[in-house]
């Protein structure tokens, strides 16, 4: 009888887990578990203490995402022709809601979010075809706005998240704020061989971050990335092995709260403008003063003094995933 109860114990768990790990399929055609990633997503339970894969077939899928549920992986069949779209203003969305929960293509209310091999695009800029003026009743003093295709356009945007991963992955925005990872107090995000677009901004962490083997385009705005870190000192932005590209005299980064930002083997287009990452005119308090960090960064044309090597390669050596998150994850166990 133990022995039998012992095998039953076995078999359910190993039922739990197989059934854990089973994924969940995608497919526009209908070939799939379901038509939609919203159908996938509003399937599960709350939370699991195992990844859930909701497996996502090619195809064009124009859906504003809410994902609220924990422990996710968000695999697409292929980077290019997995694409995920719609067209947000975030300026018309203000008009008329309180926060941002709602104000990207992707909006993540949950942590360990993982995602693979997807295009994650706000079209409103690309779609644009003139500005406008709207009632804007949130507008305490005009009580309407211009809505302009160089506006905040988020491709993700986070909210009271944390432990977001990105593999092989195309953020796509003409404007700002393409990638909004924002929670101060316990952000962990982690980007691999990523390709991110947008204006001013359009990278701009909160907490701790890192950027690996990705290319950085910039369409136009006073700053490809930026990074707010001023809620504990050892908060950074790291980005290792990546390019950068844009439009003519492109500036590189820029912060108006306390940042920190490593900068270590990266390759700047030769069009990129002479200048440094800049802190913006702010009442913010810097607590720990100016922190950009460069190491082995080159442009083909020549190098600007601005980022000539200001750490050792002692301290470059030990620039690794653990070395930003600390205990706080670990990112490539999973």
């Amino acid at each position: 009888m133990k022995t039998r109860f012992v095998c039953f114990v076995f078999l359910f768990f190993a039922f739990v887990s197989v059934h854990a790990q089973r994924k969940i399929i995608v497919d526009p055609s209908g070939k799939g578990d379901y038509k939609t990633i919203q159908g996938a997503i509003n399937s599960l339970s709350d939370s699991s203490a195992t990844p859930r894969i909701i497996y996502i077939k090619k195809g064009i899928y124009r859906e504003k995402l809410y994902i609220e549920k924990s422990n996710i992986i968000f695999e697409g069949q292929d980077r290019e022709g997995t694409i995920i779209t719609a067209a947000i203003a975030r300026d018309q969305w203000r008009c008329i809601h309180n926060d941002d929960w709602g104000v990207a293509t992707m909006n993540v209310r949950a942590n360990d979010i993982t995602l693979k091999n997807l295009t994650v695009t706000n079209s409103y800029g690309f779609d644009w075809i003139a500005d406008k003026v709207i009632a804007c009743p949130l507008d305490t003093v005009n009580k309407q706005k211009k809505i302009t295709k160089t506006g905040h356009q988020m491709a993700l945007r986070t909210i009271a998240a944390t432990r977001l991963k990105a593999i092989n992955c195309h953020f796509r925005a003409l404007a700002g704020d393409t990638v909004s990872p924002w929670e101060v107090e316990t952000g962990c995000w982690y980007f691999k061989d990523c390709l991110m677009e947008g204006g001013v901004d359009f990278y701009c962490p909160r907490g701790w971050a890192w950027a690996e083997n990705c290319e950085f385009v910039v369409f136009g705005g006073t700053a490809a990335i930026w990074h707010d870190g001023s809620r504990y000192e050892d908060s950074k932005t790291v980005l290792v092995n990546c390019k950068f590209s844009g439009y003519d005299n492109f500036l590189l980064g820029r912060y108006h709260r306390d940042a920190q930002f490593y900068l270590v083997n990266c390759l700047f287009a030769d069009n990129m403008r002479d200048s440094a990452i800049y802190r913006v005119p702010t009442n913010n308090v810097i607590q720990w003063g100016h922190r950009v960090y460069y190491y082995n960064c080159h442009r083909k044309a020549g190098d600007y003094k601005w980022y000539a090597n200001n750490i050792s390669k002692e301290l470059a050596d030990k620039i690794s995933v653990q070395w930003v998150f600390g205990d706080k994850w670990k990112p490539e166990e999973k």
